[in-house]
């Protein structure tokens, strides 16, 4: 069947995945897609793609695998033997399993993967003074993504539809239940304008009445999305585990790509 569109469909709290899909969309089509963000919603109903539209799914990797609510408001995206392009974006640790997984999944919804990619987005806990991946993805990362959606065309038009190999392992890699923690806010420095608020993909934070801002650590899934988007810096996220990736992966890694 001809593809007659394109849509983006992604998770992307801070925006990493969101901007690779972006990109990868635009080599596939060479314009802007239609985007069914996640984020910040989860489906009422389950969403059917047809097979004439290449679907580009792109989620962020959280210890190795894909991010659990991630996987939670995919789980209505159906496809009906639709080919997709599959994206994981991780933080310069390792993706590990992430990929293998996000493909089990959506080809059990009915996609069919015709490329898959393991990007580099900045890491949540990247913070300054302690950068992890900084600013990525940056143009080089961008103009790979489009290069790269511009090869998948390629292959899809020829009609090459063999499986392909993705690296990864099955069964998945173990994780270990997360500890409840939020981001400390700073009164001081909040002007109220409640944008942690909006971009909470769990609405988790609160403002109260009195204009202090309260988050629930049980529902927190750790994006630090508030605190990259707070314009006054008045909310912070303090673990160990920032010094750790700072100090043993700091080195620049660069994408993997299957096709």
């Amino acid at each position: 069947m001809n593809i007659t569109h394109t849509r983006v469909i992604t998770f992307s709290p801070t925006h990493t995945s969101l901007k690779i899909a972006r990109a990868v969309a635009r080599g596939w089509q060479g314009t802007e897609a239609d985007e069914l963000d996640l984020t910040c919603r989860q489906l009422r109903e389950p969403f059917a793609i047809g097979a004439d539209c290449m679907a580009v799914i792109s989620v962020p990797v959280y210890a190795g695998r894909v991010a659990p609510l991630a996987l939670q408001r995919l789980k209505d995206v159906r496809g009906e033997g639709t080919p997709a392009i599959l994206i994981v974006v991780y933080g310069n640790r390792d993706y590990e399993d992430a990929l293998v997984e996000l493909r089990d999944v959506m080809t059990a919804q009915g996609f069919v993967p015709v490329a898959a990619g393991a990007f580099i987005g900045e890491h949540s806990y990247s913070r300054p003074g302690m950068p992890i991946a900084e600013g990525r993805p940056d143009e080089a990362d961008l103009a790979l993504a489009s290069d790269f959606g511009r090869r998948a065309r390629i292959k899809h038009e020829s009609g090459n539809s063999e499986p392909f190999f993705i690296k990864g392992n099955v069964p998945y890699r173990e994780v270990g239940t997360p500890t409840p923690q939020a981001p400390v806010w700073h009164e001081d420095d909040c002007t109220g304008c409640g944008t942690c608020v909006d971009c909470c993909p769990t609405m988790s934070i609160r403002m109260t009445d009195e204009g202090e801002v309260q988050t629930e650590p049980s529902t927190c899934i750790k994006c630090c999305a508030c605190v990259k988007a707070c314009p006054a810096g008045a909310l912070t996220f303090d673990t160990p585990y920032t010094a750790m990736l700072h100090a043993k992966f700091s080195a620049r890694r660069e994408p993997e790509l299957f096709i």
